[in-house]
């Protein structure tokens, strides 16, 4: 990139003095002498002698030699054809890369380059959140001032409340309000609320007159009577079956749980349906499990046949003593 469309300023004779050759000389010859003064006097390179001037002149006198040499060979038929100097690639093509960045091999330039190119990105990244900052503090000075209006608007607030706090706390001290009329008896069932409209609070009004309760907290009443049912009935059932049980009452009471988990699969209907009408996320209910249910009534069963053995322990034991 840095030569494209660039016409050297030396001509034949002095780029081949630059590069220490003579007319006639072989292509082998002028790229070994290229390679040894692009050593020599190449930035990148550790020799003493690094000269970025003195690269570019060899460079040029470089591009005239080829130009040259190539002219020649198209005028001699007996010479390689122009193709066999495109064939390879000049030896310091890959220190024009990288947009110059870095040393070293061209692996560890690709490192450094991809890093650069971070450092890059972040220092954009910094100016434009720094510009961003700069437009928005502009802006917010007006917005400043009217939380501190606010602010203080709030302040006068809590202190007047505070005032009338401070002072019906002295007012019962001394006994200002032991007089009043109504005094321990229970305030009206519909006392006019500052806060809600007369029109809603009379629709409150009628419709607690008549019993009347939100759709979610209904649906709540009738999962939780549903599952005590449940419940009972499983713990009854096992109670009439017998301990150990047989091989018929064992069947018998596969049965009953499949039963019993279809009922629980129902009733996790009503659950979702409750979720989906409840205002409260607290108030959410997950889902009963039918393994969890069983192994309960399970529990429930032995803890009450241990009662029932042990009244009839002590029952045999009253009877002996008689």
């Amino acid at each position: 990139r840095m030569f494209s469309g660039y016409k050297p300023k030396n001509d034949i004779q002095d780029s081949y003095k630059i590069l220490e050759l003579e007319e006639g000389c072989s292509l082998d010859d002028v790229r070994n002498s290229y390679r040894n003064l692009a050593k020599k006097y190449h930035p990148d390179s550790s020799s003493g002698m690094a000269d970025s001037k003195a690269f570019i002149r060899v460079e040029e006198a470089y591009r005239v030699v080829l130009s040259d040499l190539t002219a020649k060979q198209k005028s001699d038929p007996s010479e390689e054809e122009e193709d066999q100097f495109k064939s390879k690639s000049l030896q310091h093509r890959h220190y024009l890369s990288f947009e110059g960045v870095g040393i070293g091999t061209p692996s560890q330039r690709e490192k450094q380059y991809m890093q650069f190119r971070v450092d890059r990105a972040t220092e954009q990244v910094l100016e434009y959140r720094q510009q961003r900052l700069e437009s928005l503090c502009a802006g917010s000075d007006l917005s400043r001032a009217k939380d501190v209006r606010q602010s203080k608007k709030v302040k006068i607030t809590q202190a007047v409340e505070r005032l009338v706090e401070d002072l019906i706390q002295e007012s019962m001290a001394k006994g200002d309000f032991d007089n009043l009329s109504g005094k321990g008896k229970p305030l009206q069932k519909f006392s006019d609320s500052p806060h809600i409209d007369p029109m809603t609070h009379n629709l409150n009004r009628i419709l607690i007159d008549n019993g009347y309760q939100p759709e979610w907290i209904l649906l709540q009443k009738e999962i939780r009577e549903t599952i005590e049912r449940l419940r009972k009935s499983i713990v009854a059932s096992r109670r009439k079956l017998g301990e150990p049980m047989t091989l018929l009452e064992q069947k018998q009471w596969g049965r009953i749980c499949e039963q019993f988990a279809e009922d629980i699969r129902k009733l996790n209907k009503r659950v979702d349906n409750f979720n989906l009408v409840v205002p409260i996320l607290s108030r959410q209910m997950v889902h009963f499990s039918t393994d969890k249910e069983i192994l309960r009534a399970r529990k429930t069963y032995e803890a009450v046949r241990e009662k029932v053995s042990d009244s009839d322990t002590k029952e045999n034991a009253g009877e002996e003593g008689k």
